[in-house]
């Protein structure tokens, strides 16, 4: 009688077959595997939209943008220390020394003027609308050459305007939306802090991160004013922010000139770290990127819990098997089958059981994906179905080898006395 030697093939069909003669306690025994699959690719898709949404909005600041604040940027943790809490705030005579550096092309001072002495909202009015959700800017002419911000109509204020303290402001796509729905914003008037303001020019609107969301979370939802009118509105205001533009190819160099001039003017001791904060577009996305890869790991580690389970409800559905098929397998071993073809036979039916698991996970996974796209940006890089479905597999692999191995190694005269 001819030796029966399967092949994988051979196998691999053996296995289509078992599986579909018992789809139901198949597909029981690798829900853990579909979830653990599922949840890789939920977590990948997440994590890969944020990234790519939070990358292109910093980038969108320009890539050779220097941010200069009172505090350290970054997450803060807990209040000030004492040292931040004394620390001078940023000027506007920072802004113009730091602008006269060899290495930067130019540095914009920005005030936020939206709430009052008492931390209460300015209300803005125009249009017969009011609202006290608006963002107010003052900043000076140079801030449309960082590019930040494209005009969709009109014009940006002047240096000669900003010196005059004329009341003209350059409103966001939000602002001219809410207010004046219907016509054009150009040369109308609006109302801020008890003072009238001409509006000059109108802001084309920002892809915003996440979606944005309405009143202050809205970035497109502010005005931006002459720096010396902000000022003469809130004499005393202290969130003062610098953003620097070095020349193309001496971010580094406008980086360390920034630093050492801040450095010198705000009095900071050799040795001592700087009382101020600085970061460039790459230090905040590094940033970031190093606290959403600590959650990847986090989220990895607590879906290998499912494919761990699901390893293990392989393992004991291939145990039943082998006992369920103990006179079919000493059937195969007295008519030549191998301890190798046996074993072979079992492993490629865990892996299988276990592949078309992650096949599932994967469907699901995408599916869930779309879903995701209507809260979050989200999509799926390349790696993560493959590390899905090779993850999958090799849970088979693993988990099918004791199986196996205890049917390759049955004796087949007691297979074959097996009943």
């Amino acid at each position: 009688m001819k030796l029966i030697r399967s092949d994988i093939f051979e196998n691999l069909k053996m296995a289509m077959d078992t599986l579909w003669s018992n789809r139901m306690r198949s597909f029981l025994t690798v829900i853990g595997v579909v979830i653990g699959v599922w949840t890789v690719m939920a977590i990948a898709s997440i994590i890969s939209g944020i990234d790519y949404a939070v990358t292109s909005q910093i980038e969108s600041f320009g890539t050779n943008s220097i941010f200069l604040y009172k505090f350290d940027p970054g997450i803060r943790m807990g209040r000030p220390s004492r040292e931040e809490r004394m620390r001078k705030n940023l000027t506007y005579d920072d802004a113009v020394a730091l602008s006269q550096l060899p290495a930067i092309e130019l540095a914009v001072p920005t005030l936020n003027v939206s709430n009052d002495f008492f931390g209460r909202r300015i209300t803005v009015k125009g249009g017969g609308k009011e609202s006290s959700a608006v963002t107010l800017q003052g900043t000076t002419a140079d801030y449309e050459r960082a590019g930040i911000w494209i005009l969709q109509a009109g014009r940006f204020f002047t240096k000669e305007e900003n010196d005059r303290r004329d009341e003209v402001c350059v409103i966001g796509a939000s602002v001219a939306e809410n207010f004046f729905p219907f016509m054009s914003a150009l040369d109308k008037t609006i109302e801020i802090g008890g003072s009238e303001f001409r509006v000059i020019g109108v802001l084309e609107k920002r892809e915003q991160l996440f979606g944005g969301g309405d009143g202050q979370n809205d970035q497109n939802n502010v005005v931006f004013m002459p720096f010396e009118v902000a000022h003469k509105l809130k004499p005393r205001a202290e969130d003062l922010f610098i953003l620097a533009i070095a020349k193309p190819g001496m971010l580094r160099t406008g980086l360390d000139q920034v630093t050492d001039t801040l450095r010198i003017r705000r009095k900071v001791p050799f040795g001592a770290p700087n009382n101020f904060g600085i970061s460039t577009a790459d230090s905040i996305i590094e940033t970031f990127r190093s606290i959403t890869f600590g959650v990847a790991i986090a989220m990895v580690a607590i879906s290998s819990v499912g494919l761990m389970v699901g390893g293990i409800g392989v393992m004991n559905i291939m145990l039943v098997s082998v006992t369920e098929r103990t006179r079919e397998i000493g059937i195969r071993k007295a008519i030549g089958g191998r301890r190798r073809d046996i074993m072979w036979q079992f492993l490629i039916e865990a892996m299988t059981l276990t592949g078309m698991g992650g096949l599932v996970g994967l469907i699901v996974g995408w599916a869930t994906t779309l879903l995701i796209k209507l809260v979050v940006p989200s999509y799926v890089p390349v790696w993560a179905p493959l590390v899905g479905l090779i993850s999958s597999v090799g849970i088979g692999l693993v988990f099918g080898l004791w199986p196996a191995w205890k049917a390759a190694r049955l004796d087949p005269i007691e297979a074959l006395r097996y009943e």
